[in-house]
């Protein structure tokens, strides 16, 4: 029972979250601090999502194929690679880290 009162709790939070988002002025959102953080607020959350499932096994920091991975992918970007190719040279390179053992 436990579970589907953490479903009904999280479905409660989320409506009133939406509403939150709602109910704010829309002279609150046209405020250039405002703009400037929305726009800048997805890729901080992403970047630490990134890191953060790149770097750290539960609790404990960690440094194996994931990070190789990541540093190739940071190489296809930096050479301005198409997305595509960017995802396969991360793939390509974590496989074969972990194939010739890097964890």
């Amino acid at each position: 029972m436990n579970v589907w009162i953490a479903i009904g709790v999280t479905v409660l939070g989320c409506y009133a979250v939406k509403l939150a988002g709602l109910l704010v002025p829309a002279g609150a959102l046209e405020r250039p601090l405002v703009k400037r953080l929305a726009a800048l607020l997805p890729v901080a959350l992403l970047a630490a999502l990134t890191a953060q499932q790149t770097f750290a096994d539960g609790q404990t920091p960690v440094l194996d194929a994931r990070a190789a991975g990541l540093a190739a992918a940071a190489v296809a970007l930096v050479l301005r690679a198409p997305f595509l190719l960017v995802v396969a040279a991360a793939v390509l390179v974590t496989a074969g880290a972990r194939a010739m053992g890097a964890g």
